[in-house]
């Protein structure tokens, strides 16, 4: 996959994209093996919401993730395993093992009747044979549907139920930290409750006796079934996945991203935000539940031939020193996590890192949520030791992947600023009634949309067009919104977070992010949430519920608003401060602000 080298090259890349993206397009694509090629680049707009990417070719997604570097370079490591329990012996995959264990279980899901197009749900700890899995699915043409292993019964059975999965992948239990899930138990309960299910296939993680039920095949038992192992030919727009977001109220929405446009969007990215290099390590720490699993775990790097670690455990076990031990043992290059990961790491002091090497880093990166400038800080100078790039990654579940990041070596990093978009991305700033805002040169805020479609776009929610249409591209007419606020400063891009989360107060519109970051700053306070409240003068007030194991409340509570008066203005101090000693948060690790809203 081709890289851009320079600020130039980026910026005559981004330029083309717009200009004529079919030709800009076409020449990424022809970076893949195709068994057909495309009739049409691209067709369909925001408008008629039938978009279309590579219409008419014909592939397999695994075929370039696995089959081209099982034959180039069959004995380069594709995947590095780092168990939970640190004393417990890494596995290491070349991309040789990588296919035979895909075929093996592919041909393996095959004997069970599983087709192309038949939804496989996916529940287990981080394995690798979760990753395997994801891809055997997508090898014979089957949709993978990956659930998060902190999911409950109730949820995994909504998500089985809404794409009618017609096999259940599950572990026995799974390992994180000193806490083991029973995944199965819970796996069993949710399936009393779904009718599809045919087969349930349990890989066991631990070495317990299990009494298997009537639909039930053990791991050794389902690889024991020899069955087709060889590719599916898939048409470019053919699901490749279902992705449930992670929302805590309504109907979850599974999310449907198609074969040859997430293929192409997913390999671009990683290869240009990362620049990860043949010798490089690349280490995403997140689980394959989410989207950033997917696509910087399961398919990125490995449609880039790179080598990658995954990690079953959490940052803080055995101590707070893992993340750093694992960097080091492994000479880990290129290192991509969250900031609630790095919050937490910061809150347990400066000495698990300052006690590691970390001299094989060279690019950081962050995602999931806007990253403050007291963690962008600390992350740039403990970890990074003022050395590494950071690219703070803006993107979500329906992108496909990464939208807007800077570029280590190639763009500026600015702090708490995702920077630049993605060639191919079209991102404006539009107001409320959907005017798009010129800036002019000067700093501008307003809520972001993109302009034109990209590969990597979900095409639709699972069962309901409708619902995606009316969600995604019916708030402004013709352009595609994010449902978050910014600011471009100057073509460089800060995400303020959800519209919902921008608070009006006397008519001063004020990003929650933006006083969090403040807040975040105090050296008492280890991670702070913003709201909205109503308030019969201003229309709404805001209170900011602060993480502080201090007894000094209300030294702490004077001192933040100082400090918010004196970064932002005297408009923007919490009318109220309240010092806590947790904050709710969703099991993907983020900040559940509508419980502290009906709270206020």
């Amino acid at each position: 996959m081709y890289q851009f080298k320079n600020l130039d090259e980026y910026q005559n890349y981004h330029n083309q994209s717009l200009q004529n993206p079919d030709q800009f397009w076409s020449e990424i694509a022809n970076n893949f093996e195709w068994t057909q090629k495309w009739e049409t680049v691209q067709s369909g707009d925001f408008l008629d919401a039938n978009i279309k990417w590579f219409d008419g070719a014909k592939l397999n997604i695994t075929e370039n993730a696995i089959d081209r570097w099982a034959q180039k370079t069959p004995n380069k490591t594709a995947l590095i395993y780092e168990a939970n329990d640190h004393s417990e012996k890494n596995m290491v995959f070349s991309y040789k093992d990588v296919l035979e264990q895909v075929e093996n279980i592919a041909g393996s899901l095959r004997s069970l009747g599983i087709q192309k197009g038949d939804r496989v749900c996916l529940y287990m700890g981080m394995v690798p044979e979760l990753l395997f899995s994801a891809l055997a699915c997508a090898r014979i043409g089957a949709v993978h549907s990956v659930v998060f292993g902190g999911f409950s019964a109730k949820s995994l059975a909504d998500r089985i139920n809404d794409c009618s999965a017609k096999a259940l992948i599950i572990n026995d239990c799974s390992y994180r930290g000193n806490k083991e899930i029973p995944l199965r138990d819970i796996a069993l309960e949710a399936c009393e409750q779904t009718p599809s299910i045919e087969n349930i296939i349990t890989h066991q993680r631990s070495d317990k006796k299990l009494d298997t039920l009537d639909k039930e095949l053990l791991w050794d038992d389902f690889l024991s079934r020899e069955g087709d192992k060889s590719c599916e030919v898939m048409e470019a727009e053919d699901p490749l996945f279902i992705l449930y977001t992670s929302g805590s109220t309504g109907k979850p929405k599974g999310l449907v991203h198609t074969c040859a446009g997430y293929m192409v969007w997913s390999a671009f990215t990683f290869a240009n935000v990362f620049q990860v290099q043949d010798e490089d390590i690349f280490w995403c720490t997140a689980d394959i539940g989410w989207i950033t699993g997917h696509s910087y775990m399961t398919y990125g790097p490995m449609l880039n031939g790179a080598t990658q670690i995954m990690f079953e455990g959490v940052p803080t076990y055995p101590t707070a020193s893992r993340f750093w031990d694992v960097v080091d043992k492994h000479k880990v290059s290129h290192f991509y996590t969250a900031p609630t990961a790095i919050r937490a790491l910061m809150a347990c002091g400066d000495e698990y890192v300052e006690n590691a090497k970390l001299s094989s880093l060279k690019v950081l990166g962050s995602v999931g949520e806007p990253i403050n400038l007291e963690a962008w800080e600390w992350y740039h100078e403990k970890v990074g030791r003022e050395k590494c790039h950071i690219v703070d990654t803006w993107w979500q579940t329906e992108t496909g992947g990464i939208m807007i990041s800077s570029y280590p070596g190639i763009s500026e990093m600015k702090p708490t600023y995702a920077t630049l978009p993605l060639p191919g991305i079209e991102a404006a700033l539009v107001d409320q009634e959907g005017n798009e805002i010129d800036n002019n040169g000067e700093k501008i805020s307003g809520r972001l949309c993109i302009n034109k479609p990209w590969p990597g776009i979900a095409r639709t929610i699972y069962g309901d067009h409708d619902r995606y249409k009316q969600v995604y591209l019916s708030t402004f007419s013709g352009r595609y919104f994010t449902g978050d606020g910014a600011i471009n400063d100057n073509g460089n891009f800060r995400i303020t977070g959800r519209v919902d989360d921008v608070v009006n107060v006397s008519g001063h519109r004020i990003g929650t992010a933006e006083v969090e970051s403040v807040i975040d700053e105090h050296e008492k306070i280890i991670e702070a949430a913003v709201i909205g409240a109503p308030h019969d003068i201003k229309g709404e007030a805001l209170w900011a519920f602060a993480i502080s194991h201090s007894n000094d409340w209300q030294q702490i509570q004077t001192e933040i608003c100082k400090m918010v008066s004196d970064e932002i203005g005297s408009f923007a101090k919490p009318e109220r401060v309240i010092l806590v000693k947790n904050l709710p948060k969703t099991r993907s690790g983020k900040i559940m602000r509508r419980v502290l809203r009906k709270l206020a």
